[in-house]
């Protein structure tokens, strides 16, 4: 009788949750077909008047890229988007100028220079660029960074200006794993390789904390400089203000860092005012539906990769999933590119960490083949172009990265966790059975490293990082001694790359726009077209993609959790999904600084 009612109520519970998920589906499939007719009929509306406003928001957390993610139509513009329309915005009659919501909390500082560089090439086409910000709060000067060259900076005369230098924090497991009888068993080449570090310590190595305060410094002093020659302070005036951080909002106006006090709305209507008599506000969103495809011009490939590399056709994931660069797709794309015969270069956009080798291998097989195939390929490097981003980067033409850009990191890392205590604290036993050779079992989280399988995953990782060195100085012309001194792994910032002679120029997309100019012998005056490979699907065929199996269905409603956006659940989960990952992978695991 018991087992009849578990069993009845059992019943019950499941139809339930199916009930409940079935109506969440139907809501959001609704929702999402909604969101692509708003999306679509948005391409090429009308602006409401002959002389706009353009409005940003930076307090928005912005991708680079466009996502993959079928509900992006909710999503802000990101960075690559945003930049094109303030393009376009420069030579359109309609736009007298641009309002920014500053960011009040820091952001990547390669999207706020890619976003500063962007304001001043806008102010120098005669549009003016108005600042708001409800304070520069958090401490980090990646934010006031992003819009201290605009014409005019607004701050709230209650907030303050906090903004005093950058922060990263790295999570280091070593004693959670030790608490709980779990084994980290990793091989780095070399010491600076620090993403194994995150496993196997509980703090920083000296090597580790070298770099990572080597590379904070030099994004500290590329944006102290910036910010000195954009509010025409002495060279070391913008660093001291930085250190006697926070300030007032009285005293920020009396050192110069905002030019005006006051409210939002007060700012906004002397954008209105500035732009003159029937001008109305309308968001980066608006303007950049309404602009439509350009149809004159030369065409340069614009072919994206945001998020870790892996192999396959990696998506985005529907609900908080983070987008991922798959290696067949982004070969295929570059495949395409090169065979297209109205293509005359090809701009490859990279936003990674890093992730699979072998992926990261097949990409740069891809750029090798389109530059043979006669098609000049530039590398514009994002906020990240890190270990595997690098390696795919090498075989370029020419590399354009920001100033504050993470890159390098050339080497490599493998290894498991050892979890078969662990399981025992719990009474699960998990028995392995293998047959074949001694490394049948190398990956298996049930047994320790023998001394065979340790020296075998170490050659193993050696060829690869030889193979990364060497593709290297291939790609870059170098010595490849000169190569392994700045190698071992090390992360470095774009300007100290570009010393180094891993990069070629320090610029943001329209850089390597240019640069690809150069090289397709394209007049600089000739219009240009920039054309997505592939070509990105239409909102309602994205949101058909979710909906097209069953298993990929119920992994999208499993991740839409809020829990999943706090950062111990995120490292946690990080941590224990890149233990899974068996085999060698090139990754950086350094958060970037804010």
């Amino acid at each position: 009788m018991k087992q009849f009612w578990v069993t009845f109520f059992g019943s019950v519970v499941g139809v339930v949750v199916g009930a409940v998920l079935v109506v969440f589906l139907v809501v959001m499939m609704i929702a999402g077909a909604i969101g692509a007719a708003i999306q679509g009929a948005g391409e090429g509306a009308p602006l409401p008047s002959d002389r706009v406003v353009v409005e940003l928001d930076l307090r928005e957390t912005r991708t680079d890229q466009p996502s993959n993610n079928p509900f992006a139509f909710g999503q802000p513009l990101p960075i690559v988007d945003v930049v094109r329309a303030l393009e376009r915005a420069e030579t359109d009659r309609r736009v007298a100028g641009l309002f920014i919501r500053a960011n009040e909390y820091g952001m990547s500082p390669g999207q706020a220079e890619e976003l500063r560089a962007a304001i001043a090439a806008l102010r120098a086409s005669g549009r003016f660029v108005i600042v708001h910000a409800q304070g520069f709060e958090s401490g980090s000067v990646s934010n006031y960074f992003a819009v201290s060259g605009a014409d005019e900076i607004w701050l709230q005369d209650t907030a303050t200006f906090s903004a005093a230098g950058l922060a990263t924090e790295t999570p280091f497991f070593g004693g959670l794993f030790e608490r709980f009888e779990a084994e980290p068993e990793f091989l780095q080449f070399h010491e600076y390789k620090n993403a194994a570090n995150i496993y196997t310590e509980t703090g920083f190595t000296e090597a580790h904390l070298e770099a990572t305060t080597s590379f904070l410094g030099s994004i500290f002093d590329s944006v102290a400089d910036a910010v000195a020659a954009d509010r025409g302070f002495a060279p070391d005036q913008a660093r001291t203000l930085f250190m006697q951080a926070p300030h007032s909002a009285e005293t920020a106006l009396q050192a110069r860092l905002v030019d005006r006090l006051g409210h939002v709305e007060a700012a906004r209507t002397a954008a209105r005012d500035r732009a003159g008599n029937g001008a109305q506000m309308v968001s980066i969103r608006a303007y950049h539906d309404s602009l439509g495809e350009q149809t004159r011009g030369d065409v340069i490939a614009l072919i994206e990769g945001q998020g870790a590399i892996v192999t396959g056709y990696a998506r985005g994931g529907a609900f908080g999933g983070e987008d991922m660069l798959g290696g067949d797709a982004m070969a295929e794309a570059i495949d395409a590119a090169a065979r297209d015969d109205a293509v005359r270069a090809i701009v490859l956009r990279v936003d990674s960490p890093g992730g699979s080798a072998i992926a990261s291998d097949q990409v740069w097989d891809a750029v090798r083949r389109a530059r043979e195939a006669g098609k000049p390929v530039v590398v514009s490097m994002a906020s990240l172009a890190a270990s595997g981003g690098y390696y795919i980067s090498v075989p370029a033409d020419h590399i354009v990265a920001h100033a504050t850009t993470l890159t390098g990191s050339i080497g490599v890392l493998g290894g498991k966790l050892y979890l078969h205590e662990t399981f025992g604290l719990i009474g699960l036993n998990i028995e392995p059975l293998a047959v074949g050779g001694d490394f049948a079992l190398a990956y298996s989280s049930q047994t320790r490293w023998t001394e065979a399988q340790r020296e075998a995953v170490r050659a193993i990782m050696s060829d690869i990082y030889d193979d990364f060195t060497g593709r290297v100085a291939e790609g870059r012309n170098m010595p490849i001694e000169r190569v392994r001194e700045a190698a071992r792994g090390r992360v470095w910032t774009g300007a100290q790359a570009a010393e180094l002679g891993l990069v070629d120029e320090i610029g943001g997309l329209r850089t390597a726009v240019a640069a690809a100019r150069r090289l397709a012998n394209i007049d600089e005056t000739a219009p240009v077209r920039l054309r997505r490979y592939p070509q990105p699907p239409s909102p309602f065929e994205a949101f058909m993609r979710l909906f097209s199996g069953a298993s990929e269905t119920a992994e999208s409603v499993a991740r839409f959790n809020a829990l999943m956006n706090l950062p111990e659940v995120r490292a946690a989960v990080e941590a224990r999904q890149q233990a899974d990952q068996p085999g060698v992978r090139m990754q950086m695991h350094e958060a970037e600084p804010r």
